[in-house]
């Protein structure tokens, strides 16, 4: 209807001109032809304004449908480039209804394209600032410009970045964690080794001393590799000043044993002295294995040994003393003023090390001492057999006192031990064949004679046995004589009706003697044993301790001049 309105006054507008036309050529007096051909020119001009308004209208709807067409494949490419799955379907109606639907996707699409490639951009920014570091190119990690690649924009591709970037920073924290754990153990050596940690470190990198203004620590290759070449270099070194410092400590420890060292002046080493047996990771004690320390220990063993020097001699002899004391514990024989003699013209000929000469006399002590160890079983069967022994000659004297029943001072006591006297004394005869058992088990595996104070052992029980024997033989024929001696004065009364002396004949009023038995007659107990003539000592096993206590060797000056 409006249409047939704008059409009905665009008419009465035409016929209205075209009557006011009419007129003016009418009061001019133009011609019919000349009116025609206005008319038709008229007309023409007419037509043209129609025709180029169709053709701007017909551009107009061609410009929309390259809109419209545009729209669409951006929509396309968009969802292409972020990796969009849902499909874009064109609204139906106008031209412009279909623009109106566009619109909006697009936008929304272009919206996300930005925050994606944001996304991408600080996710390279980091990717690149970690491969900058881990590079060491510390120029580039402030100056770095990513690069996004806006054809690829999925999800797919961002996972990849995210999960590569990931990878990066776990490298990076690993880094981080190794080199925090060199400069850790750089500390740490440089404590106990009392060096400049920040000028030690600070020649790796500037970094790992001051990282102040936002400077991250450097955890390049080239960082890492120096940090691990110098930790290594500082444990050397502290395996290196540790054993030496182990070295001087046992030397210590050495010298004070030789020169007797007060307690109060070993203390003052006692830092180094108690590292002798530590390991290297044991030792974390602040500057003990510093340069001071070594130079004041190096300097202290220098002075013991200046001073072991002028002591040597003296420590010789009170090595030979010991070793003649040990011997003597264990009753073997030593030559001890052939020994000596020996050592001090060894001595004097300043032709012999003298530290060499304490060594082989320490190892002689050693020696003696698992030899003592050797003897000790029998040695205490010895004594065991002495005391016996010993105790049987205070019983034999005990039961010949007439008097010892009687009550007196001591009595009690002397009762007391006869009894246990009696008791000892009957074990002695499995005593002296465990004895012998022994003894001669030894001499079997040692190949050599058991020497007891110069005579074999084996020969004084040997004979101690059959002079106890004798002595049995003897106390049994003296039981007999003086049973028939009270049987004679048993008949003599009977026959006399008299009672003579009760005391057996011959017997002496000394209740430690008897008749028959001389005074002067060895008792034979081991005690007396070590007084029997040279006559009976078998050479031949006789062992003597060899007089010089040194080995030598056979070329030695000394040995060819004496």
């Amino acid at each position: 209807m409006r249409a047939a309105s704008s059409q009905s006054h665009s008419q009465t507008t035409c016929g209205t001109l075209l009557q006011e036309l009419q007129k003016i050529w009418d009061e001019i007096g133009e011609n019919d032809s000349e009116r025609d051909r206005m008319l038709l020119e008229l007309e023409q001009e007419c037509l043209d304004i129609y025709r180029r308004k169709v053709e701007n209208t017909r551009k107009y709807k061609s410009d929309l449908y390259q809109t419209l067409a545009e729209g669409e494949a951006e929509i396309a490419r968009l969802m292409s480039t972020l990796g969009e799955r849902a499909s874009f379907t064109r609204a139906k109606g106008t031209l412009r209804e279909q623009l109106s639907s566009v619109k909006p996707t697009l936008d929304d699409l272009r919206l996300k394209k930005l925050q994606r490639v944001k996304e991408f951009s600080d996710i390279e920014s980091q990717i690149i600032r970690i491969c900058a570091e881990i590079a060491g190119n510390d120029q580039f990690i402030n100056n770095a410009e990513p690069q996004v690649d806006e054809q690829d924009l999925t999800v797919q591709r961002l996972a990849e970045r995210k999960s590569h970037l990931e990878e990066l920073q776990n490298e990076k924290a690993l880094r981080l964690q190794k080199v925090n754990s060199h400069i850790s153990a750089i500390h740490e050596l440089s404590v106990v080794m009392s060096l400049d940690f920040r000028s030690t470190v600070d020649e790796v990198h500037p970094s790992l001393v001051d990282h102040g203004y936002g400077q991250l620590k450097s955890i390049s290759n080239d960082t890492l590799a120096k940090l691990t070449g110098v930790v290594k270099s500082l444990k050397q070194e502290k395996q290196r000043r540790l054993q030496k410092i182990q070295d001087l400590g046992s030397a210590l420890m050495e010298l004070w044993s030789l020169l007797d060292t007060p307690t109060i002046e070993q203390k003052k080493f006692e830092n180094v002295t108690s590292l002798i047996s530590s390991s290297v990771d044991e030792v974390s004690r602040s500057g003990s294995l510093s340069l001071d320390v070594l130079e004041r220990t190096e300097i202290e063993v220098e002075q013991l040994n200046t001073l072991k020097a002028s002591k040597m001699r003296e420590l010789v002899l009170k090595r030979q003393t010991e070793l003649e004391e040990i011997y003597r514990g264990v009753h073997v024989d030593v030559d001890s003023d052939a020994a000596r003699k020996m050592l001090i013209n060894l001595i004097d000929s300043g032709k012999v090390d003298m530290s060499e000469m304490l060594f082989r006399m320490d190892d002689q002590i050693r020696q003696a001492k698992e030899e003592a160890q050797n003897r000790k079983d029998i040695l205490d069967r010895v004594e065991k057999w002495k005391h016996a022994s010993e105790e049987e000659i205070w019983l034999d004297g005990y039961e010949k006192d007439d008097n010892r029943y009687c009550a007196g001072r001591g009595g009690h006591k002397n009762l007391k031990r006869a009894e246990k006297a009696r008791t000892l004394v009957g074990k002695i005869p499995s005593l002296v064949e465990s004895l012998i058992t022994k003894v001669k088990a030894w001499e079997v595996e040692k190949g050599m004679t058991f020497l007891y104070d110069k005579e074999p052992l084996l020969h004084q029980l040997e004979e101690y046995t059959l002079q106890r024997q004798q002595r049995e033989e003897e106390k049994r024929r003296t039981r007999e004589q003086k049973k028939l001696q009270e049987q004679l004065a048993t008949e003599k009364e009977a026959l006399y009706g008299s009672k003579p002396n009760k005391k057996p004949l011959g017997q002496s009023t000394n209740n430690n003697t008897m008749v028959g038995t001389p005074n002067t007659r060895r008792i034979g107990t081991p005690s007396g044993r070590l007084g029997i003539s040279g006559s009976k000592e078998r050479r031949d096993s006789a062992r003597v301790i060899p007089v010089n206590f040194v080995a030598l060797a056979k070329d030695d000056p000394v040995s060819r001049g004496t």
